[in-house]
C-alpha cells in the first residue's frame, strides 16, 4: 500500500447524509465541503456497509427517489471501498463486547482501521478520541474538516 493509500479517511453514512441534506444547514454546508475534498484529492474511504446505510436513509428520511438515491450509491462505489470479510465482522464483536459501542458502530471503527485509514469522520462516536493509529473526528465540532 502506497504512502497516500494509508492516509485514507474514512467516512461515516451521517455525514454524507448531511452532504444530501439540504434542511441540514451549517453541517450540510461542512459535509458537502469535506466529501468534495476527500473526493479531490483522492483520501475517502468508505464501506459496503455505509453504502448500504446511505441508501436506507436518503429513501426513508431523506425520501430522495430510489433511481437518484441508487445513483448517488453508484457514485460512492467510485471511492475506496473496504469489503468486509468475516474476520472483520469477528473483531467488530470483539470491540463491541470490550468497549460498549454498538455493533454497528464497531463494525464502521474495523473497516476504517482495516482500511488503515488515519482518520474516521464521525457524528457518532467520541471526538478526538484514538482506536490504535486511527484518530475519530467529529467536523461538526468546531474543527476544520481538513
Amino acid at each position: 500500500m502506497s504512502a497516500d493509500e494509508s492516509r485514507g479517511e474514512f467516512i461515516d453514512t451521517n455525514i454524507l447524509i448531511y452532504a444530501f441534506d439540504r434542511s441540514a444547514g451549517e453541517k450540510h454546508r461542512i459535509a458537502v465541503d469535506l466529501v468534495r475534498r476527500l473526493w479531490s484529492e483522492r483520501l475517502g474511504w468508505i464501506s459496503l456497509q455505509v453504502m448500504q446505510e446511505f441508501y436506507v436513509s436518503a429513501t426513508r428520511k431523506l425520501k430522495l427517489p430510489v433511481d437518484e438515491a441508487t445513483l448517488q450509491v453508484r457514485r460512492l462505489g467510485f471511492w475506496r471501498v473496504h469489503r468486509p470479510l468475516v474476520d472483520d465482522i469477528l473483531a467488530a464483536i470483539d470491540l463491541h463486547q470490550r468497549h460498549s459501542v454498538s455493533f454497528w458502530d464497531a463494525l464502521i471503527l474495523r473497516s476504517a482501521q482495516a482500511s488503515q485509514c488515519s482518520v474516521l469522520w464521525s457524528e457518532d462516536l467520541s471526538n478526538g478520541q484514538r482506536w490504535g493509529n486511527l484518530e475519530v473526528r467529529n467536523p461538526f465540532a468546531g474543527q476544520s474538516p481538513r
